[in-house]
């Protein structure tokens, strides 16, 4: 039968996995880092993975295909829910303690390391904080909020002067309060003298990327 279908096209797919996270029906995964559309069948044409895709990869067409099958997607996702269930999440945490109060900035872990300062909110907001933030990184956290900022300002100078830290990933919520962890960790850097790679991931208070 004839009818509209996702079609997306791989040369312009980054692998950002939003066109994944936007189909309820579990029609497009990512594959060889490439976002593909499993099965004729899971894709209901109507198109929500469209507006999120920020490389113009995908587009609603009219082809020849498999109709729509309700039954199978509530299939598959029943067998998602299933594998979900029975894998385990291991911890990625390389060192303790992780609060900033308490690390010692000459600690020998902190030597050579991807340093991950994070707001200590974002880790229950976002569900795979470990796996996609935690993961190859010393973590440090604190709250900006009810925590000393200069005190953060003058231990993460302290670590960066005394260690040969290699990036800095920031994650923070979205909350107003918590710009107060990035303003520390940009101070630090400055009063270091150290220009390294830098990211800031923000999180939403419903637990999704910014």
């Amino acid at each position: 039968m004839k009818r509209k279908i996702v079609k997306i096209h791989e040369e312009k797919c980054t692998g950002c996995g939003i066109c994944v996270k936007a189909c309820h029906e579990g029609a497009i995964q990512l594959i060889d880092g490439k976002a593909k559309l499993i099965s004729d069948i899971y894709c209901d044409g109507l198109g929500d993975c469209l507006p999120g895709c920020p490389e113009g990869a995908i587009e609603i067409i009219e082809r020849e295909a498999s109709e729509y099958s309700e039954e199978a997607v509530i299939k598959l996702q029943e067998e998602k829910k299933n594998i979900e269930h029975s894998v385990k999440t291991s911890s990625e945490l390389r060192q303790w303690p992780v609060q900033l109060k308490l690390i010692n900035s000459r600690a020998p872990y902190l030597n050579g390391a991807n340093l991950l300062v994070a707001a200590d909110c974002t880790a229950y907001a976002y569900g795979d904080f470990h796996k996609d933030f935690i993961k190859d990184h010393i973590t440090v956290i604190g709250c900006p909020k009810l925590d000393d900022v200069n005190y953060y300002k003058e231990k993460l100078t302290d670590i960066l002067s005394s260690n040969d830290i290699k990036s800095i990933t920031v994650v923070r919520m979205e909350v107003p309060c918590c710009t107060r962890i990035v303003s520390a960790v940009k101070a630090a850097m400055l009063e270091a003298n150290k220009n390294l790679p830098y990211r800031e991931v923000i999180i939403g208070t419903g637990g999704e990327i910014r």
